[in-house]
């Protein structure tokens, strides 16, 4: 499955989707529900205010939740599949103790999410090849799938803002 993207779109997704703290918002209402704006402090204690704001703002701006009156921070269909595809990485990184044996969920997210970036590139289509061979990253083919999918249906998340000319 080949991917549109171009290296810079890819990191710019890599960022946004291996975020500490755009993955504990998701997953957090993935697990439990919608949120109260009030009560994202205390639902998610080790993430500062700042990183609860950026987390928040950066999942309503790419359409992962939403605001739903009377009850706060809900996933969009967007954002409860990213949910899913954050469990499938997980459970392959588990399942291959990888980035190590005992580690946070959001680690095993980055590190997976680090491994299948070279293959999204349209510049790196060579990069698939260890992703397809005998051994432990063989298993990735799955998540490499899921995430293309994911991100074909999500272009935004990879879109690279222009940068402003200088004056």
């Amino acid at each position: 499955m080949s991917t549109p993207f171009t290296p810079a779109e890819v990191r710019h997704a890599v960022e946004l989707l291996a975020s500490r703290s755009l993955i504990r918002l998701v997953t957090e209402i993935d697990d439990n529900g919608a949120i109260p704006p009030r009560r994202l402090a205390g639902t998610l204690p080790d993430l500062s205010t700042h990183q609860l704001r950026s987390a928040s703002d950066t999942a309503r701006a790419h359409g992962l939740v939403r605001i739903a009156p009377g009850s706060g921070l809900e996933l969009t269909q967007a954002g409860a599949e990213l949910a899913d595809l954050y469990d499938a990485m997980a459970r392959w990184a588990r399942r291959h103790a990888v980035p190590a044996p005992v580690c946070e969920f959001s680690r095993r997210i980055r590190h997976v999410l680090d491994l299948l970036a070279p293959s999204l590139s349209t510049e790196r289509a060579d990069a698939l090849s260890p992703l397809t061979g005998d051994g432990a990253e063989a298993g990735l083919a799955r998540p490499r799938t899921l995430l293309i999918q994911w991100l074909a249906d999500n272009p935004q998340v990879a879109w690279v803002p222009e940068p402003e000319p200088v004056a």
